[in-house]
């Protein structure tokens, strides 16, 4: 990991790019807005020649940046509010696009080519405000949690909610996983999977949830059905005003923005896998090998530094502007802004990155995170290192309950060793179906920790 000089002040040289991220949706605006008062509708395909032309350029000519804020910045720097206004700012200037795509596309004379980028416009600023709200619904505050949901809403993708952050997290780079891809998986066949595959996983959280509140799946109290409920009310108010030709488009550019959001889960953890351990029954943690890194600027600019995407899974409730890079992490040859565009290309995908995977794993692509159907071919063409004994595993990190003091296993309170949360016997937590007086004993024990999801309850630390 790289760190600056901590005997030297610091201070954060990007403080002013990060209005990058929200002068993205508010670009897509203006160049909406300019096409239709200076009838030129040559101007409606600006941002899309802007995100799939211009930004990538940019990462390239720019290049990287790999220092880090000094640890003892980091407190200042998650309580600076500025950086959480940035964020806030993405959605009405997202929301501002979108009714202003969908006025344009049903109450104004355009031709075809028009109505094709104003649906490509409005599906790159709400397939981006997706991450908008990843970077909201990692934190603990209320406001933030709601407005995830907020920013979900126009993209009808409100279960990501709920599965990216209970269910993602804790399954990344694993089978169990649908938005991690295989190695020799195309983009067009993972998209069906990750799609279906999150929206059974967010009804199955839910549902497990609710049960241990002795709820029915179909309360409102289901987090999915309440950041559903946004979308229908939104493209429900919408179709009311516009007619039914808002309703198609309004779900067009639905389905391509999400489906921007599943190439970019694509190609971050394709091909990464972390080993089984016989002797826990359990996966080892998520580390920073387990996430393809990119340290390009104008794109981690634009997307809250989500391509700093080790820190982000090994520590999820830390804020974008905290988030660092790792020398061990394995590093995209390019920023996402490029990386999507070769995902739609399968061959030259595969070319790219399948020697990087088998490279990362030292040749021994056993340990590879395989696509079934191409398996054996997988490792005929990219197996260079003796194939491991099958009873060889991997050595695990002692989860904190075997590393506990007898002594301490009594304890009324036991805080998470990765976010710092903690379960209070006396409070419970209702939200989870743990009413107050609930015993650590009664937790199930495959319950994760309920901010961050990477850790299990037996990786919880007891409290004296």
């Amino acid at each position: 990991m790289t760190t600056p000089n901590v005997t030297a002040p610091w201070s954060d040289r990007k403080y002013l790019l990060w209005l990058a991220s929200p002068f993205l949706p508010l670009l897509g605006f203006l160049t909406l807005l300019a096409a239709y008062l200076l009838e030129q509708p040559a101007l409606f395909w600006l941002m899309p020649a802007f995100f799939y032309g211009v930004l990538p350029l940019m990462d390239w000519l720019i290049g990287t940046d790999i220092n880090n804020p000094p640890e003892s910045a980091v407190a200042a720097l998650e309580a600076n509010r500025y950086y959480r206004a940035i964020v806030y700012a993405y959605i009405p200037a997202q929301y501002a696009t979108t009714i202003m795509a969908v006025w344009l596309a049903t109450s104004t004379d355009i031709s075809l080519a028009s109505m094709v980028a104003l649906l490509i416009t409005a599906g790159l600023i709400n397939g981006v405000a997706i991450n908008t709200a990843h970077e909201l619904g990692h934190k603990r505050a209320d406001l933030e949690k709601w407005l995830a949901k907020v920013a979900l809403a126009p993209v009808a993708y409100g279960h990501f909610f709920v599965e990216h952050n209970r269910g993602h997290h804790k399954n990344v780079a694993t089978p169990r996983d649908p938005a991690s891809s295989r190695m020799g998986e195309t983009f067009y066949a993972f998209l069906p999977r990750t799609m279906i595959g999150s929206l059974r996983s967010a009804w199955e959280l839910e549902a497990e949830r609710l049960e241990r509140q002795g709820k029915s799946v179909w309360s409102f109290d289901n987090e999915n059905l309440r950041a559903w409920s946004m979308t229908v009310v939104l493209f429900g108010a919408l179709t009311l005003w516009l007619g039914t030709g808002a309703l198609a488009f309004l779900l067009i550019q639905a389905f391509f923005g999400a489906a921007l959001l599943e190439v970019v889960n694509y190609l971050e953890h394709y091909g990464l896998l972390r080993q089984w351990d016989e002797r826990t029954g359990r996966y080892e943690r998520c580390a920073p090998s387990h996430s393809w890194n990119s340290n390009n600027i104008v794109t981690n600019l634009l997307l809250y530094q989500l391509q700093r995407h080790s820190d982000h899974h090994a520590n999820p409730t830390r804020r974008f502007q905290s988030l660092r890079h790792f020398d061990e992490s394995p590093q995209l040859p390019s920023g996402y802004a490029s990386m999507m565009i070769l995902a739609y290309f399968p061959p030259l995908w595969f070319k790219v990155m399948n020697p990087r995977v088998a490279r990362h794993y030292g040749g021994d692509v056993t340990k590879a995170h395989l696509y079934g159907p191409k398996r054996e071919r997988l490792i005929k063409k990219w197996q260079t290192a003796p194939t491991p004994c099958p009873e060889t595993v991997v050595p695990a990190t002692p989860s904190q309950q075997e590393q506990r003091s007898p002594n301490l296993v009594a304890a009324s309170r036991h805080r998470c060793s990765n976010c710092g949360y903690v379960y209070d016997e006396h409070e419970g937590n209702p939200n989870e179906g743990f009413v107050p007086g609930t015993g650590w004993n009664a937790i199930p024990d495959n319950w994760s920790c309920p901010e961050c999801a990477v850790r299990d309850k037996s990786d919880f630390v007891p409290v004296t």
